[in-house]
């Protein structure tokens, strides 16, 4: 089996969207190279007293329950990791087109962006056999955890579903 210790940092509410199935895309200003990764929960958006505005309010309920990770001894748990399906470019103009695909607000995705172009990752997300406690390195976007860990679980789309999902999102 593959053990690796590169993670993506996002926050928890959106790591638990990935890894429960409620979001399949992230959006970026870069590409990724990278062809898998942890999914690292990050929780200093949490100490944004308006943080609960950046998600839909059909959300929001799901994103309070979600907000921190579970921690032991100042290390996260990491329950998730990503493969990535497919990048691909659009303007930003056009991002409102996968709404249904991710838990954010227009407003919130819009932010990000000063350019024209906007990269959408097409992740298909497994829950790790067995989640793992660790620290993580410094890192905005990506980072290395503190040990390695065997990706070996079960994707958290049946592929019948990840299939359809996938055809529509590149079909847009």
């Amino acid at each position: 089996m593959v053990k690796i210790t590169k993670c993506l940092n996002d926050w928890n509410a959106t790591v638990e969207a990935l890894g429960q199935g409620k979001q399949t895309i992230l959006i970026r200003k870069n590409s990724t190279t990278l062809k898998e990764f942890l999914l690292y929960p990050m929780v200093s958006y949490a100490n944004k007293e308006d943080y609960l505005d950046s998600f839909k309010e059909s959300e929001k309920d799901f994103v309070k329950k979600n907000t921190l990770p579970n921690v032991e001894d100042k290390s996260y748990e990491v329950k998730y990791y990503a493969t990535v399906e497919d990048v691909f470019e659009t303007p930003v103009s056009r991002i409102g087109k996968f709404n249904n695909y991710h838990i954010w607000t227009k407003k919130h995705v819009s932010g990000y962006f000063n350019t024209k172009n906007a990269n959408i990752w097409l992740l298909r997300v497994y829950e790790l056999d067995e989640p793992v406690y660790c620290g993580r390195s410094r890192g905005m976007v990506f980072a290395n955890v503190n040990k390695e860990i065997e990706l070996k679980g079960k994707p958290v789309i049946n592929d019948k579903d990840f299939k359809k999902l996938k055809d529509e999102i590149l079909n847009k």
